[in-house]
């Protein structure tokens, strides 16, 4: 494959996604009902000149007939008057008429055959146009919902995103705390164990030492205020 091809083939392929992103279903169905209904309106209007065109020879059908009535009844007379010769004319001008009848009839017949077609057109026209109208409002009823939903889903979607960090945050948290009240509880532990001092660098015999030492200062001072009492 060419590069001028290939560059062709991606070009189109993008301006086809462009079209069908810029479509509106609905609007695309609208303009096929007014296609629909203008076809149906020019194959009425084709009805109406061929009726009109059958009206007239009709009219001229009847004229035609006429006409052979009264060359008939203009020979008629002639005979009775002993005019062969004007009997004979009114026969030719019979003849004429009758031809004529005769090819107003075969185009009167023919025409009345396209006009049945038309008419059993414009019918099935018309039916068709009746059911496209009928699915064209379903289809944008269909259309319609299955955009609000789309949106519908986008905007969930866009909440979901914009959540998702909240769920980490309160996981973190959680942990957080945890690992706070772990911590305070191997401390409360740790300081009713002794493990914890407050900062005296002695060991526990001097420690324990200097509690007799007070609690012999303690006694002391007891007996000596004793002593005082009594005296």
């Amino acid at each position: 494959m060419s590069l001028f091809k290939r560059a062709t083939e991606v070009i189109e392929a993008k301006f086809s996604k462009l079209i069908n992103a810029a479509e509106d279903p609905n609007d695309t169905l609208d303009l096929s009902y007014e296609k629909m209904l203008a076809g149906l309106q020019e194959t009425r209007r084709h009805l109406a000149d061929v009726v009109t065109e059958q009206k007239v020879l009709e009219q001229q059908m009847a004229a035609a007939q006429a006409e052979i009535t009264r060359h008939d009844g203009d020979a008629r007379m002639a005979l009775q008057a002993n005019r062969e010769d004007l009997a004979r004319d009114a026969l030719t001008q019979k003849q004429a008429a009758t031809d004529k009848l005769a090819s107003l009839t075969e185009a009167h017949n023919n025409i009345t055959a396209q006009v049945q077609k038309l008419v059993e057109y414009e019918r099935k026209f018309q039916d068709r146009i009746d059911a496209f109208r009928t699915q064209k409002e379903v289809l944008k009823s269909q259309y319609s919902s299955a955009q609000a939903q789309v949106k519908v889903n986008e905007s969930l979607s866009g909440l979901s995103q914009k959540l998702g960090g909240v769920g980490e945050n309160v996981r973190r948290a959680k942990d957080k705390t945890e690992q706070m009240q772990a911590r305070a509880q191997a401390i409360d532990t740790l300081a009713d164990s002794g493990a914890l001092d407050d900062g005296d660098d002695r060991s526990s015999a001097e420690r324990e030492l200097e509690k007799l030492r007070a609690g012999s200062a303690v006694d002391a001072e007891l007996a000596r205020l004793k002593g005082e009492i009594k005296k």
